[in-house]
Parts: C-alpha cells; sequence; structure tokens
C-alpha cells in the first residue's frame, strides 16, 4: 500500500522556508512551472477565477508530479467548500475573509477530520491506495485564512488563538478598500502596507506562517515582517522569473 502524499509547501512554512505560490489552471502549464523549480504551490483560483470542480483532479494530480502542493481558493468559508476541494484532490484550502475566532475554527472544521475538525468522511483522491488515509490526513493538509478586512486586523489576537490553521496571509487588495473610500483602487498606499506589515510582524510573532501577495518592489519588507507565503503574478515569472524573485526572498530571510 502507498504511504500518504507530503506536502511539500505546509512542511517548507514548518520550517520557516519561503514558499512561492502562483495561480493556474492549465495542466500543461502547471508541468512547465514544476520543471523551473521555482513554484511551491499552485493556487487554483475558484473565487475570481475559472477554475470548476471537475479542474481540481487534473490540475492537483500535474502538482503530485512535480512535488508541488496543490492549493484551492474556494469562494466563501463554508465547510462543505473546504472539504470539497480536498475530496477533489487538493492538498491545501484558502479561505477567503475570516474576520472573527468563529470563521477562522469554521476553516479548520471544514479541512481536518475528528478531533480537530468535522471534515466529511472521504477519502479523496490522495487516500487512494493509503492505508488509514483519514487518521494520516490532518497533517498533510494545509489550510490558509486571508485576513482581508479591517475588522479582522481589530480581531486579530482573537483569532491567532485558534489552532489547526497553517498560515494567516494579509492582503492587501480587499483589505484597502474596507479601510474606507479613500484607499478604494489604492493596495499599495504607504497605510495599507503599513497595517500589512504590522499585522504580518504579529501572527509570526504568534508563531503562525504569514505571507501576502509579493513581487519585486515589496517581497524583502515582507520577509523582514516574517513573511514566508508569497502570492506571485504569473505575469512577474515572465517578466522577471520567479527563481531571481525567490532567490530574493531568501536573501531576505539569512
Amino acid at each position: 500500500m502507498a504511504d500518504i502524499r507530503k506536502n511539500r509547501a505546509k512542511q517548507k512554512l514548518k520550517n520557516g522556508e519561503t514558499v512561492i505560490a502562483v495561480a493556474c489552471t492549465d495542466t500543461d502549464m502547471v508541468d512547465f512551472l514544476g520543471s523551473s523549480g521555482a513554484v511551491d504551490v499552485i493556487w487554483i483560483e475558484m473565487e475570481h477565477g475559472e477554475a470548476t470542480w471537475s479542474q481540481i483532479s487534473d490540475i492537483s494530480r500535474a502538482c503530485d508530479l512535480w512535488g508541488m502542493t496543490s492549493l484551492v481558493r474556494v469562494n466563501n468559508n463554508d465547510p462543505w467548500l473546504v472539504g470539497r476541494a480536498l475530496d477533489r484532490g487538493a492538498q491545501a484550502v484558502v479561505v477567503p475573509h475570516v474576520n472573527t475566532k468563529e470563521e477562522a475554527k469554521r476553516l479548520v472544521q471544514g479541512g481536518k477530520y475528528t478531533p480537530e475538525g468535522n471534515r466529511g468522511m472521504f477519502t479523496s483522491r490522495q487516500g487512494l491506495g493509503v492505508t488509514d488515509y483519514v487518521t494520516k490526513a490532518n497533517d498533510e493538509v494545509m489550510l490558509i485564512a486571508l485576513i482581508e478586512d479591517v475588522v479582522a486586523i481589530e480581531n486579530l489576537d482573537e483569532i491567532l488563538t485558534v489552532d489547526g490553521v497553517d498560515c494567516f496571509m494579509v492582503v492587501p487588495g480587499d483589505l484597502s478598500q474596507s479601510m474606507g473610500p479613500e484607499y478604494l483602487g489604492k493596495p499599495s498606499h504607504p497605510n495599507v502596507e503599513a497595517i500589512i506589515e504590522s499585522s504580518m510582524t504579529k501572527i509570526a510573532a504568534a508563531k503562525y506562517a504569514t505571507g501576502s501577495t509579493a513581487g519585486d518592489k515589496n517581497i524583502e519588507r515582507w520577509v523582514s515582517a516574517g513573511g514566508r507565503m508569497f502570492l506571485c503574478s504569473f505575469q512577474g515569472y515572465i517578466q522577471t522569473g520567479l527563481t531571481n524573485l525567490k532567490n530574493t526572498a531568501t536573501a531576505a530571510e539569512s
């Protein structure tokens, strides 16, 4: 019988290493990104993107071939959505707008089997041929919460008391508009970035992994704030190469 497949990105975060994610739904491109050696996570976008449930199996299978982690962003923090993404073969799930302690608990409820959560009983493709998958899956499933509203920043101390979430990413888009109309469409405003930086520092101090969207203009700052998980644009890969970006982040760690 096969052993459970290891979640490389989760392990790297535990080790304090940099993790680079790129959004992609084309399996041929996933193969290309995997061969580059610069990408750790394929971000499967179901909130703002075109990914469908039927695509997750093929995309996650391509990720498995290259040792990359397949991560699905569902469009709402519902436990059944989280569980379904895992049942389709993903190794990780990210949910939007985690604004309270209770909402962080909902993520864990959908993503972890008992006693940590209440994920529905199903083996998923990741469990095929694995003896006692349901007793091993919690160790490999990676759960990520997006902190992207002012109310989440205000509740951050309580949110960080929840066990079972692997990473809290503080992202600028919706955070900026939640700060008021004067910040609408200004995710790089200094005041927005200051909140991201201070929040990431707090998350890292609480011994959780953290991160944000990143590019060559801000990744060093986020690493200095304790960030390790970064969603980078595919366009950035073409223009500057994620290998260079990852090397920058790694150098900033030291």
